[in-house]
């Protein structure tokens, strides 16, 4: 009798402290694949797992794969876990989004999480990026390094978006926070988007600029995806009003925590430390002065100028001016855990 009392005390003691250490987004309603999401592209190359809430996307030398939302959304918390390919991967993309591309061609949103392949013993790299109003000819991108292998486990990867802020996500970390300002005027996203999912050859820019291809030797290339949370406010296609609330409210009402704890706030800070490898923020190069929403911190960028004293220093060198020549040289990430 006392074993069972020991046995039933440590399960209860391990749910008490899963419960204390359940991130939001595990509060937040999980979707199956058909209740939220159609088949973009790639044919074969997406599969449904039996239970309906996993898929895997995979990418082969005849196609890469994606999927998409059923409804536009308007602000809200959109997550997935992810678990990338493993091996060489460079040239391969993996791509987390939000996007209006299709429905406003010349002054498009987006809102992207970006996962760069690479070669045989390097590490998988993150990209984040916004535009608004078709602004793609000014980047806001940031690169990162991670303190785990994202091909070895799921991670989960999340985007708040409200209306006058965004977070990115990975974990319960949030690795970098955009608060709109009236100068950034349609450059903030403020459209109904869609939610995407894709792979896909990124031969030309995604590693060392375009200097390692995919080998599809090792292909084919798998991501798979669990627990897809689509967690907003949905609008109306046609009439781009909310089915479930106004534009303007608070995001509250859908029991979504729209600021960053102390805590998140710490780990955020040692975050970007220890695995910050490129912000737009800090490249002279490229902005003379720093756009209205950067918040420049000299410690960051005193160790960006370690690694790039020419971007981040204020030097000369040739950018191109298409979206994805806009890259840093990437830097070893330290190995220090958040």
């Amino acid at each position: 009798m006392m074993g069972f009392s020991l046995g039933f005390f440590m399960v209860l003691s391990v749910l008490v402290l899963v419960s204390a250490t359940t991130s939001k987004y595990q509060t937040l309603p999980i979707l199956s694949f058909d209740e939220g999401y159609s088949h973009l592209f790639g044919d074969n190359n997406l599969m449904i797992l039996k239970d309906g809430k996993r898929v895997h996307i995979s990418l082969n030398e005849r196609s890469g794969a994606g999927f998409v939302s059923q409804d536009l959304y308007l602000h809200g918390f959109f997550s997935a876990s992810i678990k990338l390919p493993a091996d060489y991967t460079a040239g391969v993309v993996v791509a987390f989004y939000m996007s209006n591309g299709d429905m406003f061609e010349k002054n498009h949103d987006e809102l992207d999480f970006e996962f760069l392949g690479n070669i045989r013993g390097k590490d998988w790299r993150i990209q984040t990026n916004i535009y608004g109003n078709g602004s793609t000819s000014t980047g806001r991108e940031e690169r990162y390094g991670l303190w785990f292998d994202p091909s070895e486990d799921f991670h989960q990867y999340s985007i708040l978006w409200t209306d006058n802020l965004i977070i990115f996500y990975v974990d319960d970390v949030p690795i970098r926070e955009i608060k709109r300002t009236e100068a950034m005027g349609g450059d903030f996203p403020s459209k109904p988007m869609s939610l995407y999912s894709t792979i896909w050859d990124g031969s030309t820019w995604a590693t060392n600029g375009g200097k390692y291809k995919v080998n599809y030797k090792y292909a084919p290339y798998i991501a798979k995806f669990s627990d897809l949370v689509l967690h907003g406010c949905a609008v109306d296609p046609i009439e781009l009003t909310s089915k479930k609330c106004d534009a303007g409210d608070s995001l509250t009402a859908l029991n979504v925590q729209t600021s960053i704890t102390s805590e998140q706030r710490s780990k955020m800070a040692k975050f970007r430390k220890n695995y910050l490898q490129y912000s737009y923020c800090y490249d002279r190069v490229r902005y003379a002065t720093p756009l209205s929403e950067c918040v420049i911190d000299p410690r960051e960028a005193e160790r960006l100028r370690g690694f790039d004293p020419v971007t981040f220093g204020g030097g000369r060198h040739h950018h191109g001016k298409r979206r994805h020549q806009h890259r840093s040289r990437a830097s070893k990430a330290e190995t220090t855990s958040l």
